[in-house]
């Protein structure tokens, strides 16, 4: 029998730049529920990228969340006792959900530095396709490309 299908909350755009991304953003910076520094951490990351880069923040954001999108991934398959590594496409939103986790863990895996600008370091990287968040989707690519003969597999 079938699981019901879970209702998604719409989120609602964050009040500063008007946008549903940064919004899921700062729900993923968020831990242990304190929004509020959260949203401080991401809206003082997001001054400092723009100004590192002369650009508008929310463009330098979006370039950053573009270019760490992965559009392959492997998810492991069992077939006749021997794990597989599948390649597969990534949906749109889980792409979007590893694209800023992947940023977040970037910037937390840095040391010595406030999260903000650690995370408007990675921000910026990001956006010029460099980085450790860009190097875990290289990474992710290169793992799907390599076990493509297994695409068969595909479910």
């Amino acid at each position: 029998m079938r699981r019901k299908t879970k209702i998604k909350t719409t989120i609602e755009p964050d009040h500063l730049y008007d946008s549903v991304v940064v919004s899921k953003f700062i729900n993923h910076i968020m831990v242990s529920g304190k929004k509020n520094t959260a949203r401080s951490v991401v809206y003082e990351a997001l001054d400092l990228a723009g100004k590192k880069t002369k650009k508008e923040p929310v463009a330098v954001f979006e370039e950053a969340i573009k270019n760490v999108s992965p559009v392959l991934e492997v998810r492991s398959r069992r077939v006749g006792g021997a794990n597989y590594q599948v390649p597969r496409e990534v949906r749109p939103e889980r792409r979007l959900a590893l694209a800023m986790r992947w940023l977040i863990n970037a910037a937390r895996s840095k040391k010595g530095k406030p999260m903000a600008e650690k995370l408007a370091e990675e921000l910026v990287l990001a956006s010029k396709n460099e980085g450790a968040a860009v190097k875990k989707k290289e990474d992710t690519r290169k793992m799907a490309e390599a076990n493509r003969a297994f695409a068969h597999f595909a479910w």
